[in-house]
């Protein structure tokens, strides 16, 4: 775990740096590049599994994808949200992000009923709407 760490730890600049000039190069907003280009690129090994699973196209391999896409971005939004609100209270922040995290909070406690009502195997009509959720939280 603690190479793991290292490894963000190094890496993690320069890629901030890429994505920065990426968003420059090509008049691309930084809000657009830091909430929709980074997630992805961050979650790139969670995107190709996810894709390699689905391109099998069995409802077990799809069930598997769509399972393994929404695990990686509950964790990753949980533990975000966790070090913001850290961060928040260490540094004495003031507080001026109500609407955005409840907003990011409850996008997460839909997808997680959503899954709870599909427990079995999750269809198409499933990620689409947990795809149609994600323009809410921005």
């Amino acid at each position: 775990m603690g190479l793991g760490t290292l490894l963000v730890v190094l890496f993690s600049d320069p890629m901030v740096g890429v994505l920065s000039s990426l968003g420059n190069r090509l008049h691309i907003p930084p809000f657009y590049v830091s909430f929709i280009l980074a997630p992805i690129v961050s979650n790139g090994s969670e995107v190709i599994a996810a894709y390699a699973y689905a391109a099998k196209k069995t409802e077990k391999t799809m069930t598997i994808s769509v399972a393994t896409l929404v695990g990686s971005s509950a964790m990753n939004n949980t533990f975000c949200l966790g070090i913001f609100l850290f961060l928040v209270g260490a540094q004495k922040l003031k507080w001026v992000f109500t609407a955005e995290t409840l907003s990011i909070l409850m996008v997460e406690v839909a997808i997680l009923v959503i899954i709870f009502l599909c427990r079995r195997t999750q269809k198409f009509y499933v990620a689409i709407i947990i795809g149609l959720l994600f323009p809410l939280s921005i």
